[in-house]
């Protein structure tokens, strides 16, 4: 099984080791992440604010400026530990048991808006760049998608997988084959903001447990949700929880 997850605008700081381009995943990517990369550091150099502006999501100037770095010479950590914001606090990575982290670095394929796809342990450094925004000319989900979607499909095709993302990096990679994902209910309504801290916690209990099935999954009794529905509709499932009030 394996477990897709969306990443976070927000970044740690630092980092252990060097980072290495040609590491990541999928070694057939690495020309078309040299050039996207390329682009965005150019960006980075010509020093546009505007531009730069956009291409961050910020609009403070000492923001931007913060976030202008040489990331090809900057530390680099696992991208897990990497990612910050509301699903990666509830998931809380570095408290996990060690067999649960292994769990997730061998599972867990995250969706970099300037990366690409990446193992959980693919070692990256901090970096800037907003969901949906223009790299220059590159639109990235196209991008990733036109260059990435199909060593996606070769890399999934004997996987069950539990697709924990927002529906925005469908543009990235959408399965063909069947395929799970999460819908959260509180007071009979639809949680947006929360449902990234649910998706961390259900997959914090689903690392501690070491799931290798969607069957073993649906058994798993997660604290404060309960299966309400399951609902299937051509090659997508769709469990839907509902929020112990």
């Amino acid at each position: 099984m394996k477990i897709l997850l969306a990443p976070s605008e927000t970044k740690k700081s630092g980092g252990e080791v060097a980072f290495k381009l040609e590491t990541l995943l999928f070694e057939a990517l690495l020309p078309y992440r040299k050039e996207l990369l390329h682009t965005y550091m150019n960006i980075l150099q010509k020093g546009d604010m505007y531009e730069i502006s956009a291409m961050f999501g910020l609009k403070k100037e000492a923001d931007i400026k913060a976030h202008i770095k040489e990331i090809m010479h900057k530390p680099a950590m696992k991208a897990i530990e990497r990612y910050t914001g509301v699903a990666f606090d509830h998931l809380d990575y570095p408290t996990l048991p060690s067999e649960a982290q292994a769990y997730i670095d061998s599972h867990v394929v995250l969706c970099s808006n300037l990366f690409g796809f990446l193992r959980a342990d693919d070692h990256i450094p901090e970096y800037r760049l907003k969901q949906g925004a223009m790299v220059g000319d590159i639109r990235v989900e196209k991008f990733y998608h036109d260059h990435g979607a199909p060593l996606m499909e070769e890399y999934l095709k004997s996987e069950e997988i539990l697709d924990l993302r927002a529906g925005f990096y469908d543009k990235f990679y959408k399965p063909s084959k069947p395929y799970t994902t999460l819908k959260f209910i509180k007071e009979g309504k639809v949680v947006s903001h929360w449902a990234k801290a649910y998706r961390g916690i259900v997959l914090r209990e689903i690392a501690k447990a070491g799931v290798e099935s969607i069957e073993a999954f649906m058994k798993l009794p997660i604290e404060g949700l309960t299966i309400s529905e399951i609902q299937t509709k051509k090659n997508k499932t769709e469990i839907i929880y509902n929020i112990e009030v």
